[in-house]
């Protein structure tokens, strides 16, 4: 019996050494991102992950992937942890959702193409084509409405070109997200935002469902350094 406890508590060693997988999209630039040169991780996102990580003291990697696969990967078990999840009762209902490790503002985005300046209801977008990368959720009533949509972008770059190839009307994301995509291509004088937002997305990581250890490990450390004031000090240094 003494060697049966002594193994178990063996394994349960083993298992508590073994490091998190923890995956995020790999086209979510400023907020993860891997460059040509390198799959080195970057990004606001990934800072933070890595800063609550590491006050967890657990061991962990960090790899990024298309967005399609890191779903995959969670709902299939190889890895432990995933980001960046938008907080709404579908993500909810499917994973241990934890956060959130910030928030942005969900907007619509056009060109001089249409003639939209401003919308008050979710109808008012019917005569357009709205752009959205597939797979991603934006808003509980959004992703309901009975509207003209394009979901052939793989990524928010994919989607930041085809509104400028005048291939579609409207694209919907991350506001400080698209503005980046769009700066990289110097088309700032042909894209504007519409002045009301979809939503305020908070962002979390999750956890498969059930999976209570280590998402009560993970949401401890975020919110002691939240307290600290250290993610406030990583975002505005991405601010500037």
């Amino acid at each position: 019996m003494r060697y049966l406890l002594l193994a178990l508590l063996a394994l349960s060693h083993s298992l508590a050494a073994q490091p998190w997988r923890v995956v995020g999209d790999e086209q979510f630039a400023p907020y993860s991102y891997v460059t040509p040169e390198s799959d080195t991780p970057h990004g606001l996102d990934v800072e933070l992950v890595d800063a609550v990580l590491r006050e967890a003291k657990v061991p962990y990697e960090i790899r990024l992937y298309p967005w399609e696969r890191v779903k995959r990967m969670l709902d299939r078990g190889e890895v432990q942890m995933a980001f960046q999840f938008a907080g709404t009762p579908q993500r909810q209902e499917q994973y241990e959702l934890v956060g959130p490790l910030r928030s942005g503002s969900t907007v619509f985005m056009t060109t001089a193409k249409t003639a939209i300046k401003d919308w008050q209801a979710l109808e008012d977008f019917s005569p357009y084509v709205i752009g959205q990368v597939r797979g991603y959720s934006y808003e509980e009533n959004f992703d309901r409405a009975d509207l003209a949509r394009d979901t052939s972008a793989q990524n928010p770059r994919q989607l930041v070109s085809m509104l400028l190839a005048g291939r579609i009307d409207i694209i919907v994301g991350d506001r400080v997200q698209l503005q980046y995509f769009v700066r990289e291509q110097r088309a700032q004088e042909q894209v504007r935002v519409l002045p009301r937002p979809l939503i305020q997305m908070p962002r979390f990581v999750a956890f498969a469902k059930g999976d209570i250890e280590r998402a009560r490990q993970f949401s401890e450390a975020l919110v002691r350094l939240r307290n600290a004031g250290k993610l406030d000090e990583i975002q505005q240094r991405w601010a500037q």
